[in-house]
């Protein structure tokens, strides 16, 4: 499968735990990894027969900024099924980062990997909520 990513997509939201992280947005930095093929792209040359990555970037931008998870693993998972459910790939990859979470590290992140058969599980859970 081929891959189309976005590397180093960087907004502010608010992320965390501690009273102070709820008060104050904090960095974020998302990498994507998007399961698809793209032969028939290659073959056209049309942006209509690919994924438009420009619209996948402005949109986990705009869910990102407006979010208010405390935990990135939840961030992380709520970004993979959103580009799962609104652009219907077969999987996809998200590496999120908090930069100077903590003392001493350049970041500390998560990835989580996905595929339409993890959409469907988080659905039937979600539903059942």
């Amino acid at each position: 499968m081929d891959k189309i990513f976005i590397h180093a997509l960087k907004t502010e939201a608010i992320i965390g735990i501690y009273d102070w992280e709820r008060q104050v947005k904090q960095t974020v930095v998302v990498d994507i990894e998007i399961s698809a093929d793209v032969r028939k792209a290659a073959l056209s040359d049309s942006i209509g027969d690919t994924l438009n990555y420009r619209r996948v970037a402005k949109r986990v931008l705009a869910f990102v900024e407006a979010s208010r998870c405390q935990l990135i693993e939840t961030l992380s998972e709520q970004i993979a099924m959103l580009i799962l459910e609104e652009f219907e790939v077969a999987g996809v990859r998200i590496a999120l980062s908090k930069p100077g979470a903590v003392r001493g590290s350049k970041e500390v992140g998560v990835i989580v990997e996905r595929n339409r058969e993890d959409l469907a599980e988080w659905r039937r859970l979600n539903a059942s909520r």
